[in-house]
């Protein structure tokens, strides 16, 4: 019988996403209980510490049966303090004591990074993974910064002729330079929608309709980045797709987001009482796979691997389709968009969580390896 596959889920984080990816880390968790895998639970604080769950606090939370709301169904930051370091053996990282290097509590075969939003979904932690020299889960560094970032997003979609929408981006300096913030926006129908450039979670985005003040939606999303982009906003359905694979990825099913009040805001994705997502998604069949293709094409560009779920708004009159954003790691809570559409496409969650792992390996072993004496990582 062959060893278990050590695997430490990396979640919290200093963003405003940590208790999202908490919520995601526990679904994750729960998936890779039992079977091949032995899970090791690594908190990072909101200071950028690490903390190694204890066990039994694991194991806890793991015989819970769950809360109705996701966001209230979640992981904990606590335990000892802890660093990530590379293992002794080429692919391995190892979890040792702060305050006693020598003293290893655990080796890794893989990492899961469940972290949502700056410095864990951006290609931060990704560097760091990929200095350890460690197979990891998801997107690489370029293609997490890619697709954090809205403006060097939409930037790599327009180059490949996938559409989106009209938007103008501007940093700080540039807006409190201004005398008029509507000079910055000319050319853009209202309603507006506002967001910070690096943010996730619809954290820091407003809806500035007629009348609204556009500066202070501004100020807002400058709360929480340097650089603003402002969307044109579209009257039409909000759809998403999931993307899973690596060399040739695959397009899960379409499903839906209901909202109310204009756009799915923070409040109602994880606060909400009635479930607001429509899986499949009722659309014309060309339509249901010209969002399929549009969400491989989408991934390709920012040169996506394992995993991505693509944001699209679809104005029925007309018929257009426009990727609204890109997101490399997902909600992955048992309630999230992602696996609600690979389950109406026969791929249950365990089954993805599996396959993430084996293109993490299948990643690493293509990996460049360093050139030069001593290089063996």
């Amino acid at each position: 019988m062959s060893a278990p596959v050590r695997i430490g889920i990396l979640f919290g984080g200093p963003s405003a996403e940590h208790e999202v990816s908490c919520a995601s880390a526990l679904g994750v968790a729960r998936a890779l209980a039992g079977g091949d895998y032995r899970t090791v639970a690594i908190g990072v604080t909101r200071t950028g510490g690490f903390r190694l769950v204890p066990d039994a606090v694991l194991g806890d939370l793991l015989a819970g049966t769950g809360a109705e709301r996701a966001i209230d169904d979640r992981l904990t930051v606590t335990g000892p303090a802890v660093e990530l370091r590379a293992g002794p053996r080429p692919g391995t990282a190892v979890v040792t004591a702060v305050d006693a290097p020598g003293a290893v509590h655990a080796e890794l075969d893989v990492v899961f990074p469940v972290l949502h939003g700056p410095f864990g979904e951006d290609g931060v932690v990704q560097g760091v993974l990929e200095s350890l020299g460690v197979p990891y889960v998801g997107c690489g560094i370029l293609a997490s910064a890619v697709g954090m970032d809205k403006v060097a997003m939409k930037r790599a979609l327009r180059a490949e002729e996938v559409p989106i929408t009209p938007h103008v981006s501007f940093d700080a300096e540039t807006y409190r330079a201004a005398d008029d913030p509507e000079k910055l926006v000319v050319g853009l129908r209202r309603p507006l929608f506002v967001k910070p450039a690096r943010m996730g979670s619809s954290i820091g985005i407003s809806r500035v309709a007629d009348g609204d003040d556009l500066a202070a939606a501004i100020d807002e999303a400058l709360r929480y980045d340097s650089v603003v982009v402002v969307e044109q906003g579209v009257t039409g359905r909000e759809l998403e797709c999931g993307v899973l694979g690596g060399a040739r990825p695959e397009a899960s099913a379409v499903g839906e987001v209901r909202v109310t009040g204009g756009w799915f805001d923070y409040q109602q994705k994880y606060f909400g009482d009635a479930d607001p997502m429509v899986v499949p998604a009722v659309l014309p069949q060309d339509v249901t796979e010209r969002i399929r293709d549009l969400s491989v094409r989408a991934f390709a560009a920012i040169g996506g691997w394992g995993l991505a779920r693509v944001d699209f708004l679809y104005e029925e009159a007309t018929g257009d389709l426009y990727v609204n954003e890109l997101n490399t790691m997902p909600g992955f809570t048992a309630h999230s968009m992602y696996p609600k559409v690979w389950a109406a496409a026969g791929v249950g969650y365990r089954d993805i969580v599996d396959r993430l792992v084996t293109l993490a390996f299948t990643r690493h072993a293509a990996r460049p390896r360093p050139a030069g004496p001593g290089a063996t990582r």
